[in-house]
């Protein structure tokens, strides 16, 4: 192979023009990366989809990812809300509308899929932190009452995203997931896409009403029965996530309605009496009600067995009521607040009202 001395001066010059022609294209390429980087960036950070934007004065703008983790943030920031209910999918069926009819507030929706009390508390307190509050609604489950309960579900819960400030939200919100959900939103502010969850948060998850097949809800029941052989925590065993209940509660002001519902799940899915399980259940709903009035709270509880709860045609599975029962939870839920009573017929007892 010949030295770089024996080659003649030509040849030196096209090596040399190839090597700035490499040099050319590899600078062009970075440029057009970096300027397509920060273009989506851009893009990202104007169309908001997660809301890092939203303030009491400045609203989300439309949702269009439907993981209620990501997406009910902006909610708690924005909009002009002064009420909101915290809980799993066994609360997610309350119609803010109905709610703000029953109330005089102005409800969101906050209920989470399978969420832990600790994503629960997360997503109550950035929504305390950032307006006047005038009325906080609960649904509890079994987790409530655990001496251990998970921290997160299998659900990514991104913590930064409920920081003050969402600190870095800028480029951490950057993937394929919020540059598509931008994308989204764009299209909708042109009308041209509906957006996944209303701007108060509530959705309707179960089935359209017309497709209710009855035996196959049966046999959803009977599938999510408890097992009254199950172990369970002792009834005198802590229950963390009420006493950090408790701390947040004396966050909240006074004078604000507050409701600490226990979800109507059917009767089959509670703990019966006399069981492990039974046991436990009776000891953390004494212990709610020890909270509630210690915070002027009210305490409603529909985890009981009823006509509401044993009746298989109210149901889609052990855990999810139908769309008119939900109706009916807000109209139960006004009179025990309004009154302090018991349901005449049995379907919700009242554990504690100031």
């Amino acid at each position: 192979m010949p030295s770089m001395a024996s080659r003649s001066p030509e040849h030196r010059q096209d090596e040399a023009g190839y090597a700035a022609a490499w040099s050319r294209f590899a600078r062009s390429v970075i440029a057009i990366a970096a300027f397509l980087g920060v273009s989506v960036i851009a893009s990202v950070a104007m169309l908001d989809p997660y809301g890092l934007r939203a303030a009491p004065g400045h609203p989300p703008g439309p949702i269009m990812d439907a993981n209620q983790r990501l997406a009910y943030p902006q909610i708690a920031r924005g909009g002009a809300f002064d009420a909101a209910v915290f809980g799993t999918s066994t609360a997610r069926l309350l119609d803010p509308d109905a709610l703000d009819r029953a109330f005089g507030a102005r409800f969101a929706n906050l209920a989470m899929n399978a969420a832990t009390p600790d994503e629960q508390l997360h997503l109550a307190a950035l929504f305390l932190a950032r307006r006047p509050v005038r009325a906080i609604l609960f649904g509890l489950d079994a987790t409530w009452c655990a001496a251990d309960p998970p921290a997160r579900t299998a659900n990514a819960f991104p913590d930064w995203l409920y920081a003050e400030g969402a600190p870095w939200g800028v480029l951490r919100q950057v993937n394929l997931r919020s540059v598509t959900a931008a994308a989204q939103v764009g299209l909708a502010r042109f009308g041209l896409a509906r957006p996944r969850i209303r701007s108060d948060g509530y959705a309707v998850f179960t089935p359209p009403e017309d497709r209710y097949d009855a035996e196959r809800a049966r046999a959803h029941i009977r599938a999510g029965a408890a097992d009254p052989a199950a172990p369970a925590d002792p009834p005198d065993a802590p229950m963390p996530a009420l006493d950090r209940l408790d701390r947040f509660l004396g966050g909240v002001p006074a004078q604000a309605l507050k409701l600490l519902v226990f979800m109507p799940v059917h009767a089959v899915a509670q703990g019966a009496p006399l069981t492990a399980a039974g046991r436990r259940e009776a000891a953390c709903k004494a212990r709610v009600a020890t909270i509630g009035t210690a915070h002027g709270a009210t305490v409603v509880d529909f985890r009981i067995a009823s006509p509401l709860t044993t009746r298989d045609a109210n149901y889609w599975d052990a855990l999810h009521y139908r769309l008119p029962v939900a109706a009916r939870i807000v109209t139960d839920l006004k009179a025990a607040a309004a009154t302090g009573a018991e349901d005449p017929a049995g379907v919700y007892r009242v554990l504690a009202h100031p």
